[in-house]
């Protein structure tokens, strides 16, 4: 589906955020040695109906942030705006009293360097779901040894944990049992401890016999009616 568009418009708003931001610095730092004359009245009254239109902004995007990658980058531009915001209010004021011409670049880089990490780290985040990283929450090793202690598992391996969007983690894995476990118990198992201890909810097991050529055999009996060894909720 379109699952991975909210992730590509976070990546173009970061990328858009990091471009401007770099712009703004360096400009800045090339108007340190001659600092324009600056309006100081005008700029201080924009600025701060700026800052209260982009802190009702703020507050609004805030709960969302934490959920939603591509509401945590409008997050992070009004941010920016309220932080730009606040640093202009300043720089007004200190124009206005002091006459200080310097304040105005000395603000804009200020604002620039606060912004370009969290931008980035805002794009480095995006680009791990885009390239199916492990997220940094989980840790294969952790959930392969999950799996691997339930009972009558004999190892887990093919273990692969990816973002597909925000807040849907997947996992899929491979189980091996012994011939007289229980497949579906171990699926049901495997699925409560991913859901439980991890909290992935999207997940496909595959269960696999320890002996393929020995007859009888529990998990072949089952396995050749209607009951699948493969589960999942959502998995891509």
């Amino acid at each position: 589906g379109l699952y991975r568009a909210e992730v590509l418009a976070a990546l173009a708003n970061a990328a858009l955020l990091i471009g401007v931001a770099g712009f703004v610095v360096v400009e800045a730092a090339r108007r340190l040695g001659d600092p324009p004359v600056v309006a100081g009245l005008p700029v201080l009254l924009t600025a701060a109906a700026g800052l209260g239109a982009n802190l009702i902004a703020f507050v609004i995007l805030r709960r969302g942030a934490k959920e939603n990658i591509n509401v945590r980058a409008a997050y992070l531009e009004v941010m920016a705006d309220a932080v730009g915001s606040v640093g202009v209010i300043i720089g007004g004021a200190l124009m206005l009293g002091f006459g200080w011409r310097w304040v105005d670049p000395v603000v804009a880089i200020a604002v620039g360097v606060f912004i370009l990490p969290r931008t980035i780290k805002l794009a480095r985040q995006a680009l791990r779901i885009l390239v199916q990283g492990v997220p940094a929450h989980l840790d294969t090793g952790k959930v392969g040894d999950a799996l691997a202690e339930l009972p009558g598992v004999q190892s887990a391996h093919d273990v692969h944990l990816w973002t597909l969007t925000s807040g849907m983690d997947i996992a899929s894995a491979h189980v091996t049992i012994t011939c007289e476990t229980d497949p579906v118990a171990t699926l049901a198992g495997a699925q409560r401890v991913l859901r439980e201890r991890f909290g992935l909810d999207h997940v496909t097991v595959q269960v696999e016999p320890e002996c393929t050529d020995c007859r009888p055999c529990l998990f072949t009996e089952q396995a050749t009616g209607s009951v699948s060894t493969e589960g999942g909720r959502g998995g891509s």
